[in-house]
């Protein structure tokens, strides 16, 4: 009797040589995240290789910023990224700027290692999401997050999405 193998799960920071993979699986995130929220139209104008060209501007931001990759038997599959706050009126010093993951690999665990891999236990922050992504609002709610009555409507992809904002 065998046990089934385990993959190996290795959460590290963003390097120059991880754009091109960062880019594809950023673009496919993308995809499975805003599939309900923006036209299918939209979504074919997101490129893996316009979003690699992205990642190599955002992998050497300096110290204020973390830039963190999930890999899977050597594969990136996610990532995570945090740094000084970018709104005027913040509700805190930090924000969470984004968090993706495969939608395979959604329910494992590897979110929320990401995720504490990019903040301090109980740092406060805040964070923009999507106001239909009731997964992702349960999920910043598992790490003490609320809503704090913040919204605004930001151009995406040449058409519309409404954000909500979480505080911790």
């Amino acid at each position: 009797m065998s046990a089934e193998a385990q993959p190996e799960v290795i959460i590290r920071p963003v390097r120059d040589v991880d754009a091109e993979a960062l880019g594809r699986v950023h673009a496919q995130c993308w995809h499975e995240t805003y599939d309900h929220l923006i036209s299918k139209a939209a979504l074919e104008r997101v490129s893996p290789r316009r979003m690699a060209e992205l990642w190599t501007h955002w992998a050497a931001q300096g110290d204020d910023f973390t830039m963190r990759a999930a890999l899977v038997d050597g594969e990136i599959v996610g990532f995570v990224g945090s740094g000084p706050a970018r709104d005027k009126d913040a509700p805190a010093f930090r924000e969470l700027y984004f968090i993706y993951l495969l939608d395979q690999w959604h329910s494992t665990g590897l979110g929320q290692k990401l995720f504490d891999a990019a903040v301090e236990k109980d740092e406060p922050l805040y964070l923009w999401v999507a106001e239909d992504n009731p997964r992702a609002h349960r999920f910043y709610a598992r790490n003490g997050f609320i809503l704090d009555g913040a919204s605004h409507t930001e151009p995406f992809l040449g058409e519309t999405l409404t954000e909500v904002r979480f505080v911790r």
